[in-house]
């Protein structure tokens, strides 16, 4: 049975946005104001020190939302896609870590970007000898990406047998080994004590597998841990403060926020929500049911169903998307916004939801300042030789 997204705390009059009615929906909205806030709770969490956040840009995909980041003082980002690096070294990021074991073509375009923006540091991950040799030469720095048990990529964290062949590949190929990459983003278990003490045993043997690299002779200079669930987590870990290794956190949902990471952030932590997706209800099909327009085309259904909350309607459920269109029931009772109304949708998963979108409107203040380009969005032309420069 669906059920509704929990939405605590967020006034739907905080989210009104002026001038709507000449807007093409679906629309994402940035909330400009709120993207501040989060950006400065994040700062503030990490004790002023934006050096100790590395967020993955997936989540901002603007670039005038890396450039806001930049000027907050947070120059270190991670990504997944040559786009994503790119758009980071145009918004004057000085150190990019591509958390995605790119191969073949790919690997040579993030070469040609590292050229291209040589002020800024460019480093890869890598899990496995095999993957080594591509970077030779390429000036490139490495991480060896560790596998906390999410399965996705990676070293498994207790194999220091393969550890050390991937540290010999990097050393013999002379290229710079940086640390240690370890994303525990399978970590989601709504008791934060629960979801800390898994967290923390990861750490422990994480810390042992970098100890092993330090017997061997191989300095371990930055360990990065942690997207938006387990961001409390490695706050609360006490020997990665003080410790040898620079230590970076990489939460990118937190800047934007969605559905999923107001159950697993501490409230006080004081997160606001700033993107929603702005749609129109387009008809009343049948008896407690309305349609909006705002399929998984808008809002990605990639966390599940229902794939987002509806602001101010709190009894309406979202349904199963289409292309298109997004089905919600309303119970037997209650209000049925009227066709044409506007409803305003909080993603569960925010990231892929962004990139759904070519632009987005800008808003502050109850008002559309401006429109720009989801930079990031999708990928480069396919054709390496193609690329436009």
């Amino acid at each position: 049975m669906q059920e509704p997204i929990a939405t605590p705390a967020l006034s739907p009059a905080s989210y009104a946005i002026r001038g709507l009615q000449d807007v093409l929906t679906p629309v994402l909205a940035v909330y400009s104001e709120f993207v501040e806030n989060n950006i400065q709770v994040t700062l503030r969490l990490l004790g002023g020190d934006g050096d100790r956040w590395r967020p993955h840009v997936k989540t901002a995909k603007l670039g005038c939302i890396m450039q806001q980041l930049v000027a907050s003082g947070v120059t270190n980002f991670k990504c997944a896609t040559t786009l994503e690096l790119r758009t980071a070294c145009r918004a004057g990021a000085r150190d990019v870590l591509v958390a995605y074991p790119l191969q073949g073509a790919n690997a040579l375009r993030v070469r040609e970007i590292a050229a291209e923006f040589s002020r800024a540091r460019v480093s890869v991950l890598v899990d496995s000898a095999a993957s080594v040799a591509q970077w030779s030469g390429s000036g490139v720095g490495i991480f060896v990406d560790v596998n906390p048990g999410m399965d996705r990529t990676g070293i498994a964290s207790g194999d220091h047998v393969e550890l050390q062949k991937v540290m010999d590949a990097v050393l013999q190929a002379r290229l710079e080994f940086r640390g240690i990459h370890y994303y525990d983003g399978h970590l989601r278990q709504a008791d934060l004590r629960e979801r800390t003490a898994a967290a923390h045993r990861g750490y422990d043997e994480l810390l042992e597998l970098a100890a092993s690299l330090e017997k061997s002779g191989t300095p371990v200079r930055e360990i990065v841990t942690s997207g938006t669930p387990t961001l409390p987590c490695a706050l609360s870990y006490a020997r990665f403060r003080g410790a040898r290794f620079e230590h970076r956190v990489s939460p990118g949902t937190v800047v934007y926020g969605d559905a999923s990471s107001i159950e697993l952030l501490p409230g006080e932590y004081g997160y606001r929500q700033a993107v929603l997706v702005v749609s129109r209800v387009v008809s009343h099909p049948a008896p407690g049911i309305l349609t909006a327009d705002a399929g998984h085309k808008a809002v990605s259904a990639d966390a599940g169903v229902p794939t987002c909350a509806v602001l101010g309607w709190p009894e309406l459920v979202p349904r199963s998307p289409s292309e298109e269109h997004l089905p919600i029931k309303v119970p037997a009772g209650a209000l049925k916004p009227a066709v044409g109304e506007f409803l305003y949708l909080l993603p569960r998963h925010v990231c892929p939801t962004v990139n759904n979108f070519d632009e987005a409107l800008i808003v502050a203040k109850g008002g559309i300042t401006r429109i720009e380009r989801v930079t990031a969005r999708g990928r480069e032309t396919p054709l390496l030789a193609a690329v436009a420069r």
